[in-house]
């Protein structure tokens, strides 16, 4: 699992920024399994493709929770600076720096296994074998959250679900102080919080204007990711119709062992990788280099152009959420929309040679990139793709 640098709260400031944190956490899983599932597209792996694209849709809702939670105590998500990007190979944002190191890669078992499993494993897994075949404000309750809240402070690390629940216990903490007074923290504008049913259900993407609301969205947040100490299966609202799917971390451990997650009376926990086969066709794969930069292709290149082109639709999606999640939530279709834009692009780099590595192909880079950085050319290029 990943751990989190705890740093203690004691403020309200704090706290907005620890959530600000919280979305850069949600948003730096998304490139490195975008790429994953980049490389799996016109290949047979479909199976793997569509579980990766599922979680990769989720960690979109979670980034969205995250700023409506940030926006319901008044604050002001920011994506669309430099800063906001990551470094790839590196930490996740919060992270703790000799802890994971997160990499931009092709799909391949070791990377789900080592690297993806390890940022959703929850604090106590399941040990799944591979099968063969309400707001009560008053005193009592507010030392009861502190005495909580002290142990949580005096760990050096934390987990992401204890990092949540640190985020959660002071939310409580701060309203019935709040309420306390006749005020609320939940007083930010709610032409702020976004809500799409075009792109989330409404059961998992609602308004956050209160404590019980803003706690309902961060226990989607951990259990999609984790599940819960004796169940790997979280419900989910699939097409219109209710279903139970794997969390986050059972999901790539049905990749990693191969097989789907099923109910198993014969084993020891209840549940076993024992499901239809989910086949793994590695020849298929396009041996992309990892870690790719912008740079490492001469500018004369197709290499350098896609490269450049696909980070400035990045950069754009960035900009696009920042004004959705600052008071324009029906950006967030032209955010999305940008998504597409972005799987062209790659596409685009991995069926070019990497002109420095031969028998490799180029990749994304997920840099910033804004308009002033193109030259006339490449915006001309930009446009033609468009058309």
């Amino acid at each position: 699992m990943i751990l989190l640098k705890n740093k203690k709260i004691d403020s309200l400031k704090k706290l907005k920024d620890s959530i600000q944190t919280a979305i850069e956490l949600e948003h730096a899983t998304i490139p490195p399994y975008l790429t994953a599932m980049f490389s799996l597209a016109n290949t047979k792996n479909t199976k793997i493709a569509g579980l990766i694209h599922s979680v990769v849709i989720e960690e979109m809702l979670h980034l969205t929770i995250a700023c409506n939670l940030l926006n319901a105590i008044d604050g002001s998500p920011v994506l669309n600076e430099k800063g906001f990007v990551p470094t790839y190979p590196g930490p996740l944002p919060g992270g703790v720096e000799s802890g994971l190191t997160v990499p931009i890669a092709k799909f391949s078992k070791s990377l789900v296994k080592d690297v993806f499993m390890v940022i959703e494993e929850p604090e106590h897994p399941i040990d799944i074998k591979i099968s063969s075949n309400k707001l009560l404000a008053n005193s009592d309750l507010k030392s009861q959250l502190e005495q909580r809240v002290s142990e949580l402070e005096a760990k050096d690390n934390l987990t992401i679900g204890e990092y949540y629940e640190y985020i959660t216990l002071l939310l409580e903490i701060y309203e019935i102080v709040a309420k306390l007074k006749g005020e609320t923290i939940f007083c930010g504008a709610m032409s702020k919080q976004v809500v799409n049913p075009n792109w989330f259900p409404e059961s998992e993407l609602f308004a956050i204007t209160d404590l019980e609301t803003a706690k309902r969205a961060i226990e989607i947040i951990v259990d999609q990711g984790e599940g819960s100490t004796t169940d790997p299966f979280v419900e989910a609202d699939i097409d219109g119709d209710t279903a139970n799917e794997p969390a986050h971390y059972y999901r790539f451990g049905e990749i990693y062992a191969g097989k789907e997650l099923i109910k198993d009376s014969s084993s020891e926990v209840g549940y076993s990788y024992g499901g239809d086969e989910i086949p793994f066709y590695a020849n298929e794969v396009p041996n992309m280099t990892e870690n790719p930069k912008m740079s490492d292709y001469s500018v004369n290149s197709l290499a350098y152009l896609n490269s450049k082109l696909f980070n400035y639709n990045y950069t754009n999606l960035l900009n696009s959420l920042h004004e959705t999640f600052n008071g324009q939530p029906d950006k967030l279709s032209n955010a999305m929309g940008s998504m597409y834009a972005l799987r062209l692009y790659a596409l685009k780099l991995m069926a070019l040679p990497d002109p420095n590595n031969p028998g490799f192909v180029a990749g994304p880079s997920y840099e910033y990139v804004v308009s002033q950085d193109l030259s006339e050319s490449e915006k001309f290029s930009l446009e033609v793709a468009q058309e």
